[in-house]
């Protein structure tokens, strides 16, 4: 089992739960198709979300001193530390309340919520090496434009996921034309011909296409000529993390 300890740094740390694959925008779109797209779905739950104890306001001026976003929280929180204005140029800082380890060459992506776009505000996204370091870090997120922006009580501001982040030192990228693997150029033109022809016939209702609504492939693991992958997942489900107390 991969190790990923949080050490609580004061008794009103952040609570750290697995992220949720739901979104409310996926659940608006016409049938829920957003939900098919099953690359979507793994990503939202591919790892954890650190929720805010408190609301939290923060207003932008356009400036670039410390002093140019205002922030308010809307409940009294460890001597209202949790956000702050630490680097100016209109970024907001965050604090998530643990020191956190992993294993050696194992690391840690702190970055926004996959998926889950807010008004006014980026996430800017880290890679830390929580294999060695003693301190802890922030999550930052930039100001699109001057204005106001919130992050409600229990709104996840930071997800944070593991990394081997020394493994794709190893890796090398090669670019093959398709021309010179027949066997993967077969399927990948077999895919495309059944896609065309699935989607023509959705044009014209054809009632068979109507009713499967859209090819399964991904979604099942398989391959056009029915072979299925001994590797694919449909869905994740991480692990909360357990107190322990010594």
């Amino acid at each position: 089992m991969r190790q990923l300890t949080c050490y609580q740094i004061h008794s009103t740390a952040p609570q750290i739960v697995p992220g949720r694959s739901d979104r409310v925008w996926m659940d608006e779109t016409r049938q829920r198709y957003a939900y098919r797209c099953l690359p979507l779905t793994i990503a939202n739950s591919m790892g954890w979300e650190v929720l805010s104890p408190v609301g939290v306001r923060a207003e932008w001026n356009g400036g670039v001193e410390l002093d140019d976003i205002a922030i308010e929280i809307d409940a009294p929180w460890n001597n209202g530390r949790l956000a702050a204005s630490h680097f100016g140029h209109g970024i907001l800082t965050f604090q998530l309340g643990y020191l956190f380890r992993t294993e050696p060459g194992v690391g840690i992506w702190a970055r926004g919520i996959p998926n889950l776009s807010k008004d006014g505000i980026a996430p800017l996204d880290g890679i830390i090496e929580t294999d060695w370091m003693p301190f802890t870090f922030t999550m930052n997120w930039q100001f699109t434009r001057p204005g106001v922006v919130e992050f409600k009580k229990d709104e996840p501001f930071c997800f944070i996921t593991l990394i081997g982040y020394r493994a794709l030192e190893a890796v090398e990228p090669e670019v093959i034309m398709l021309e010179k693997a027949p066997d993967i150029r077969d399927q990948f033109q077999a895919v495309r011909n059944s896609r065309m022809t699935f989607n023509e016939n959705l044009k014209v209702q054809n009632p068979e296409t109507v009713r499967e609504g859209w090819q399964k492939w991904y979604y099942r693991g398989e391959t056009p000529g029915g072979d299925t992958s001994p590797h694919h997942t449909s869905k994740i489900k991480l692990r909360a993390p357990k107190f322990r107390d010594e």
